[in-house]
């Protein structure tokens, strides 16, 4: 009872003890879903039809696509270059797939395991010619692929099969299960565009109208009074009439993104004279060390060419063009150099040691040979070889070993120019020394033993040993220090007026660039410029403001932006500066179109509007409404005169017609159907829905548009 007393007489106090609990518990549950809507918001790349796009689910994406690039193009690596055009890749892919794959699932479209494979089977994508998985003569091959999954699950299973050659049957199976999936992609994308087209039927009604129109040709005489005619400074033109355009012509005035403006000032650094002179001094010692003899790979490595030494022949294809050009006009022991090459602004020398001529590409089959030591690894294959030699088919002992000794070819785009170790350059040597027809016994450097059957060889190409040094033209230390100095001392304290005033003479130039996007990979065409991207786009820069210096390029240059406007996505208003120019443009072209027919009313023959000063006779011969009628004289395209010519008579005159250039007057001087064309009805009809067809050109763009997609990309890379 004391206690009930206690709680009734502190109960005010306790409730509100009680409140604060609850509150800091939820508080602590909203802080915590606050950070975690934060962090998601931060791993977002983008958004299509309101499902995020996390970068996670993205970046294996671009690892997908890297990887298939690299197993089916044989390297190791992608330039900065080919990185950053296979992410767009990637993104348009995905974008494409997503906008689809919503419309198919709200259809009830989709592609089964059994119509995939019955589609594979039959080779009807396009995809699969460039497969490896084709027969002689160059069609996909159904057994072929089905060879690879069975060949790939025994090896996979074998654990006496060297991991290098199963990382190469899984790299192999990556690449084959993307192919799958692109196909699977093309085949629900088929089916869409056929439910479309369906919809697009003509009939007998407008087959004939639209055959009529085309075999109908007419001679025409016109008159024409050129909009040029009237001053632009005699047509007044209010905001009233400006929106009213706009209004009328809004959906070409869409953004489907953000777009912004930028004035900029890039600075490149270049080499002085000293660092000429000093470079000169370089590749004179190298040149000399090359004609007495050193080691080429010793001399071009040292230089740190751009060019590396290849130990294997190498043809001029795998070369730079300026360089390959020197090696067709240099004899075997010749040397050229140093000399300056303007277009990639280096020195260079070359030296051709020696020449070769070997087969382009090899036809082979690799047998392994197990063993649990190299010694007993050598004795096995001493006694597969002469088995071999005796007669006995390759395929036979191959299966025997639990192998699939199937044909493959190796092409001198495969490894030309290409870093490799001591194993696969002896690989590479021994393949293609062996003649065509031949058995003979390879061992891999640290590997084991193979027996290598060389089956044909094609397309002798010529190919040499030799020394390049490619050595950039660049800039010292010093120098480009002092260029930082001058620039950053320059732009310091200046806000965009003063930069704008005092550029020209402190030795810089401010330049503009319009409606840039955040999907684009670098401001002002130069590349490592992400910093400034994300800089222009960023929710904080404001119209005005100045940004600060960025070292960019191949450290080479440096740059300075200004946000000189914004476009938000959406439709860009009618005041906008280009905009409100177009605008301008088309009503003052209407209001002279007025003008111009309000000075031929009345009139009603081709002598009437002749009398007008500024008019232009010509005449238009074989005018059909599917034709093009382009009028020199006034030098526009004028689908008006088609359109009205096909509605008149022989003898007929229609004055006053309003077309892209002038308004016209037209006479029909003679009609006549093409006699050689005959009707087809069917022919007909199906031409008419081709060109409805056309419409569906824009559906990407729709369905990306309904979609909202949004791109973040720019804030990652």
């Amino acid at each position: 009872m004391a206690a009930l007393n206690s709680v009734r007489k502190h109960g005010k106090f306790l409730v509100i003890i009680v409140a604060l609990a609850l509150f800091a518990f939820i508080a602590e549950e909203f802080v915590r879903s606050l950070g975690y809507t934060q962090n998601e918001r931060h791993q977002r790349v983008g958004q299509i039809n309101g499902e995020n796009i996390s970068i996670q689910d993205y970046n294996k994406l671009v690892d997908e696509y890297t990887d298939v690039i690299k197993f089916s193009q044989g390297v190791n690596n992608l330039t900065d270059d080919q990185a950053t055009m296979l992410r767009d890749q990637a993104w348009q892919s995905f974008v494409q797939q997503k906008l689809i794959q919503n419309e198919c699932e709200a259809l009830g479209l989709c592609v089964t395991d059994a119509e995939l494979e019955r589609y594979i089977q039959k080779g009807e994508s396009a995809l699969l010619a460039g497969t490896p998985f084709r027969s002689e003569d160059g069609k996909f091959d159904y057994s072929a692929l089905q060879r690879f999954k069975e060949q790939y699950d025994q090896v996979m299973e074998d654990a006496e099969v060297p991991a290098d050659t199963k990382e190469y049957y899984a790299s192999f199976m990556t690449y084959w299960k993307f192919m799958e999936k692109q196909i699977r992609q093309e085949l629900l994308a088929g089916k869409f565009q056929s439910l479309l087209t369906a919809a697009f039927i003509s009939n007998p009604v407008a087959a004939k109208q639209n055959f009529d129109g085309r075999i109908l040709e007419s001679d025409v005489l016109l008159c024409a009074v050129p909009y040029i005619s009237v001053k632009d400074a005699d047509i007044e033109v209010s905001d009233k009439e400006l929106k009213a355009k706009y209004e009328e012509m809004k959906e070409l005035f869409r953004n489907p993104q953000e777009l912004r403006d930028i004035k900029y000032i890039d600075v490149e650094v270049v080499a002085s004279k000293a660092d000429e002179a000093a470079i000169n001094q370089e590749m004179n010692g190298y040149a000399a060390a090359l004609q007495e003899g050193a080691e080429p790979a010793k001399v071009v490595r040292e230089a740190g060419s751009l060019v590396a030494y290849s130990v294997l022949p190498i043809s001029t294809k795998a070369l730079p063009r300026d360089i390959a050009q020197q090696i067709d006009s240099l004899s075997i022991g010749e040397q050229k150099g140093p000399y300056y090459y303007a277009a990639d602004n280096t020195m260079n020398i070359v030296r051709v040691i020696s020449h070769a001529v070997v087969p382009d590409s090899v036809q082979f089959r690799q047998l392994s040979i197990p063993g649990k030591s190299l010694e007993e690894t050598q004795m096995r294959a001493d006694s597969v070889l002469a088995v071999l030699r005796s007669g006995v088919a390759i395929d036979s002992i191959a299966k025997s070993f639990g192998q699939n000794v199937a044909p493959m070819w190796i092409t001198s785009a495969q490894y030309d120019g290409q870093t490799m170790d001591d194993a696969n350059r002896l690989f590479i040597q021994k393949l293609t020394s062996m003649n065509a027809g031949t058995t003979e016994k390879f061992e891999i450097p640290g590997q084991g033993v193979a027996i290598l059957n060389v089956m044909d060889r094609r397309n002798f190409i010529d190919k040499y040993n030799v020394a390049v040094v490619k050595v950039p033209v660049d800039f010292s230390k010093e120098t480009y220090s002092a260029a930082y100095n001058k620039f950053s001392s320059f732009i310091a304290g200046k806000n965009v007026a003063d930069l704008e005033a005092e550029a020209q003479a402190a030795g810089y130039t401010v330049q503009s660039r319009q409606a840039i996007s955040s999907a684009e990979h670098n401001v002002a065409n130069v590349s490592s410029t992400r910093e400034a991207l994300r800089w222009i786009f960023n929710d904080g820069t404001e119209v005005g403001d100045v940004s600060p210096l960025y070292e960019c390029g191949n450290n080479d240059h440096l740059l300075v932006v200004i946000l000189d406007g914004i476009h938000k996505k959406g439709y860009l208003p009618w005041d906008d500066e280009n905009v409100k120019d177009y605008l301008k443009q088309q009503v003052i072209q209407d209001k002279k179109a007025a003008m111009l027919q309000e000075k031929m009313k009345g009139m009603t023959t081709i002598k009437d509007v002749q009398a007008i000063s500024e008019a232009l006779t010509d005449t238009m011969h074989r005018v059909s409404f599917s034709g093009m009628s382009y009028v020199p004289r006034v030098g526009a395209m004028e689908p008006a005169i088609a359109g009205a010519v096909s509605t008149m008579k022989q003898g007929e005159t229609k004055v006053g017609i309003k077309g892209n250039g002038a308004v016209y007057a037209l006479q029909v001087l003679s009609q006549n159907k093409q006699k050689d064309v005959k009707y087809d009805q069917k022919a007909e009809e199906q031409s008419l829905s081709q060109m409805m067809m056309r419409s569906l050109q824009s559906l990407s763009q729709d369905l990306y548009l309904k979609a909202d997609v949004q791109d973040n990309r720019y804030l990652f890379y």
